[in-house]
């Protein structure tokens, strides 16, 4: 019994960070529709045309404000490109998100919305931040869901880049 227990744990170990990555690259995002912290309906296909960055991120995480120093670094960039920043809250309130957001600005088109887990459920959140890139056809280009390893600012670009150009059949 010992020995199948083990074993289970072992499989879980290595089945969780792969369930984790929810997202195939090259797939369509799962869609969503959201409130803002003002109570406007949002969704994902709004956004059908442009690149977006997907944070799906807390108020605490101090890996998700690393990301946004990231994100900072090449905000004017972002903007250029005429990007998206939608910032989906997970697991915070209204109060929590406007504390976090409370002097900050963003150069770039930026969208925070409030998740009723639907976001939660349909990427599979097992890791914060999950940050993903994108296409105009809402393609998924990037998602770092298996690791939550955060792209430093020129690896953001060069995605953003690629993000612009047709998916190779």
């Amino acid at each position: 019994m010992r020995k199948q227990l083990a074993i289970f744990y072992m499989v879980l170990c290595l089945l969780v960070p792969a369930l984790a990555g929810a997202v195939e690259v090259g797939k369509p995002a799962p869609g969503f529709t959201l409130a803002t912290r003002e109570g406007q309906s949002v969704s994902l296909a709004d956004f059908k045309g442009k690149v977006v960055l997907l944070k799906l991120a807390t108020t605490w995480c101090p890996t998700c404000a690393q990301l946004d120093r990231e994100l900072a670094a090449i905000g004017d960039f972002l903007r250029e490109r005429d990007v998206v920043l939608i910032e989906v809250f997970i697991q915070d309130s209204e109060e929590m998100v406007a504390r976090y957001l409370e002097g900050k600005s963003y150069p770039m088109a930026h969208k925070v919305l409030l998740d009723d887990r639907q976001v939660y459920k349909a990427y599979g959140i097992y890791l914060i931040p999950r940050f993903l890139v994108l296409d105009r056809e809402q393609k998924v280009r990037f998602d770092n869901g298996a690791t939550a390893a955060i792209p430093p600012a020129e690896e953001i670009r060069q995605l953003v880049e690629a993000a612009e150009k047709p998916l190779r059949n």
